[in-house]
């Protein structure tokens, strides 16, 4: 082991270091999320975390040097889990682990171990993959609708009822009531479709999804009417919350699903502020046959 030691440079040693912290982050943080698991799951999450720790002590016996966990990484993962669930958490640590073996595969020529950690590092790969069926998953689908549709229909209408009332809080009480009665009807109509429609999915859980997804959408966009006097500043105010609404339900998604980032969000911008950019056109034309009266 000695004659090993005295190989690694300074850069080797720290990138060692560095693998070595990560894997005691996260042992702590499988073993909480064990903790939240029952059964079988919760088996699974804690030989991965025991795994975890016995990784650690391989580096360990290069670096010669005990790590702590990081505890902002430990935090936030446990923030993650709460806000979007377990299989998103394990899914992210998963594409993190998958950026430590390609540092693994750099030692091989002088750390002998490497074989060994990938080889379980890949074995955890394919036992998450077929750990966790969560109910929100089942329902991202409905997630989708109630979002995509909040956020196209609803940047539309207070872009247009910007130019065409010019007042702020009018513009935001109508975004409410467009809102609420839109969220109602695409619950009832995600309920009737699922019903219609053979699935492993529950019609009423999936109208709910639906319907909060819009509603909570909803609120996000129209409070920057009911804040700022200006109603432009509240509109640009607005369009910035639907972009940051895009911006994390498309890292969810891409997350979970495996997909690419950076086109699935491009498209759902794209759609949404280019509505956005029609009904503003539209409104302004309204307000100017109108003679401005409004």
């Amino acid at each position: 082991m000695k004659d090993i030691e005295t190989k690694l440079d300074i850069k080797t040693k720290e990138a060692v270091l560095k693998s070595q912290k990560t894997e005691m982050t996260e042992h702590v943080v499988y073993m909480r999320l064990a903790k939240k698991q029952r059964g079988r799951n919760a088996e699974i999450l804690e030989q991965i975390s025991e795994d975890e720790a016995r990784h650690a002590s391989i580096w360990e016996r290069y670096t010669n040097t005990k790590v702590r966990p990081n505890p902002w990484a430990v935090i936030l993962y446990a923030f993650l889990n709460m806000l979007f669930g377990i299989t998103f958490t394990l899914k992210l640590m998963e594409l993190n682990e998958d950026r430590a073996q390609k540092k693994y595969k750099k030692f091989l020529t002088l750390l002998p171990d490497t074989e060994e950690v990938l080889k379980e590092e890949e074995k955890h790969e394919q036992a998450l993959l077929d750990l966790i069926d969560e109910e929100r998953l089942k329902y991202t689908s409905s997630i989708v609708l109630g979002l995509n549709d909040a956020l196209v229909e609803l940047t539309g209408t207070l872009a247009g009822l910007t130019f065409a009332l010019a007042n702020s809080r009018i513009v935001g009480l109508a975004g409410l009531i467009t809102g609420i009665a839109a969220s109602l009807s695409m619950a009832a109509s995600e309920y009737l479709s699922q019903k219609s429609e053979e699935r492993d999915t529950h019609p009423v859980r999936a109208s709910v999804y639906t319907g909060v997804a819009y509603i909570i959408t909803v609120a996000l966009l129209i409070f920057p009417f009911f804040v700022s006097s200006s109603v432009y500043a509240a509109l640009a105010w607005s369009l910035i919350n639907a972009l940051i609404i895009i911006a994390l339900f498309t890292f969810f998604v891409s997350v979970v699903r495996s997909v690419s980032f950076k086109p699935m969000f491009a498209e759902m911008a794209l759609v949404s502020f280019g509505v956005a950019a029609i009904s503003f056109v539209i409104g302004s034309i309204a307000n100017k046959l109108l003679g401005g009266s409004l």
